[in-house]
């Protein structure tokens, strides 16, 4: 008996694959579909992109992007907010931004979802860092913290008024207390 399998075998399969919703990772060989988004991540997201964009898009120093598929080191995740810094956006010939980034980005953020394990994020977010990323934040809402981390696998938990760490050249000053505060509209 010829045994079929849904799972596919190489990165190549996968993104050979239709697109799911919420999307679909390959990781370590494996499909797994993160979780769908719920409100608190939804204005976490949202607002994280915005105060990011507002202070880097201006001086094209870097753009965050939402639900983006990221193809590199032999995966393809999809971080919850993916910051690349303005030179390293992927470009057509004519200039516009490319549909595929085969590249890390320089800044990884992910958010936990309710009743979510922390090990599949923060596995993501390590391989960013070690692929070349600056800087990788795992946020959990539940805790009101913030876990950054940094080349080399340094991390730092935050939480309060302790203002968070960013790319050097960005001029944003948050903290998690800040972040966490949009939880109240």
């Amino acid at each position: 008996m010829v045994q079929t399998s849904t799972q596919p075998s190489t990165l190549k399969d996968f993104l050979q694959r239709p697109e799911t919703q919420p999307a679909s990772e390959f990781i370590q060989g494996r499909v797994s579909q993160k979780p769908m988004p719920q409100g608190e991540h939804s204005i976490l997201q949202s607002e994280l992109i915005n105060a990011i964009n507002t202070a880097a898009k201006p001086d094209q120093i870097a753009y965050g992007f939402p639900e983006l598929r990221c193809v590199f080191g032999a995966v393809a995740i999809v971080p919850d907010i993916a910051v690349f810094r303005w030179q390293r956006i992927p470009r057509t010939p004519s200039g516009r931004v490319a549909n595929r980034f085969e590249s890390h980005p320089d800044w990884a953020i992910e958010i936990l979802s309710p009743q979510q394990s922390q090990t599949q994020p923060l596995s993501k977010l390590l391989h960013c860092i070690e692929q070349g990323a600056e800087l990788a934040w795992l946020l959990d809402p539940e805790a009101e913290s913030i876990l950054a981390i940094f080349p080399e696998a340094r991390v730092k938990l935050y939480h309060g008024t302790e203002p968070l760490p960013v790319l050097p050249e960005l001029d944003l000053r948050l903290s998690a207390s800040d972040i966490f505060d949009w939880l109240s509209l």
